[in-house]
């Protein structure tokens, strides 16, 4: 905190009249069925971003990333996207969905701070935009409760940014509570909380430094024709969590999925997959059944590897390497640990989550996978954390 108050003051000589704070994220299971009205679970954690505002006199808007070392400035009037301005363009965008929401807000000097910078993939630049929301509406006391706050994000994402917006990102960096999982149900527009009970296992977080690339693009995909195809598939059932689950009968879903390419069929069973995977993770979670849970996150990881096409031999490598930290055949069965790609883009980012006995290991490999691939890994201990919030007004 006196960090983020020394460098704005130091920038701007002038202390911060409000800051705020948003965590990371990542997502266990589920984040690529947003577009079917899913689920996905995800963990806000302990990677904060804060961002730093005073007002200023005039309409002019000042952007400073600290880490980054890089500083944008736009007159309010004339704000608009601009490829440049990278970063700063998710500070804007909140701008503009405030405004466009009829929220009168002047000029300002921003502060960003952030130990992990948005490339990582772990939920910092949804952070910066929700702490930035925060921030802006203790700023200038606007009439705006966190639905609102939430519907001017998505403005800025969809009008702004041109960008799609994802519920889960924004509910996990506003509604976390630390010590559990951000439930988000895309079908009711709704989360839930729900506790995380393994307190003797150590989640682990690491950026593998490969290079984003993309065997194909995901949004062929997300078709009304698709989103049909599985609505057709599913049943409602009361004491399902949700309300309903894709029916299980092979015969039926064969049939059903008969009618698309083959690369498509895969990539639609995968989402039908993480249907069910997350639902047994929810119910692992809520029963304190490591192993279950250990199992629908493994599970998870191969239907993405297998089905929807969506890992890299290093990301494949590192996850194999869990798999072998403890090698007896019943602990496969009933496994001590679990990982799983996550992160933004096809590979870069792994999460585990671990024995304390074996993380010692586990950094270990980590070391091998730098000399064999020569990428150097970045990785974080981290653990569920609360949402946004103001540290000072």
């Amino acid at each position: 905190m006196e960090m983020v108050h020394s460098a704005h003051r130091t920038e701007y000589g002038t202390n911060p009249d409000v800051i705020a704070t948003a965590p990371g994220r990542f997502h266990l299971i589920g984040e690529h069925s947003w577009f079917f009205k899913d689920k996905t679970l995800s963990m806000a954690v302990n990677l904060p971003v804060y961002v730093a505002a005073s007002r200023r006199q005039d309409a002019s808007l000042r952007f400073h990333f600290v880490q980054l070392k890089e500083r944008k400035r736009i007159g309010l009037a004339s704000m608009k996207f601009r490829k440049e301005d990278r970063w700063a363009n998710a500070v804007k965008a909140v701008v503009y969905g405030l405004t466009a929401g009829g929220h009168a807000l002047g000029g300002m000097d921003i502060t960003v701070f952030s130990e992990i910078l948005p490339s990582a993939g772990f939920g910092i630049t949804t952070a910066m935009k929700i702490a930035s929301a925060v921030a802006f509406r203790e700023l200038f006391g606007l009439d705006c409760d966190d639905r609102a706050l939430l519907k001017a994000v998505e403005r800025g994402n969809k009008s702004f940014l041109t960008a799609n917006n994802y519920n889960s990102d924004n509910f996990s960096a506003l509604y976390a509570e630390k010590g559990s999982l951000v439930i988000t149900d895309h079908t009711k527009n709704s989360c839930s909380l729900v506790p995380f009970p393994f307190e003797d296992k150590k989640v682990l977080l690491v950026d593998a430094s490969v290079p984003r690339y993309s065997l194909w693009n995901e949004e062929t995909l997300f078709e009304p024709d698709n989103a049909l195809l599985l609505g057709d598939l599913r049943e409602f059932k009361q004491n399902a969590f949700g309300g309903w689950q894709y029916i299980s009968n092979v015969t039926d879903i064969n049939e059903a999925l008969s009618i698309v390419s083959e690369d498509t069929r895969r990539k639609l069973l995968c989402v039908m997959r993480e249907h069910f995977d997350v639902l047994e993770a929810v119910s692992a979670v809520q029963k304190n059944d490591f192993s279950r849970f250990a199992r629908a996150v493994n599970h998870s990881y191969e239907s993405l590897r297998d089905y929807y096409d969506l890992s890299c031999p290093e990301i494949d490598w590192i996850l194999k390497r869990v798999a072998e930290l403890e090698p007896n055949l019943e602990i496969m069965h009933n496994p001590v640990s679990c990982g799983r790609i996550t992160g933004k883009g096809f590979g870069r980012c792994v999460y585990t989550i671990l024995r304390e006995q074996d993380v010692g290991k586990f950094n270990q490999k980590l070391t091998e996978y730098e000399r064999i691939f020569g990428f150097h890994p970045s990785c974080y201990e981290v653990q569920a954390a609360d949402g946004a919030h103001i540290v000072q007004a």
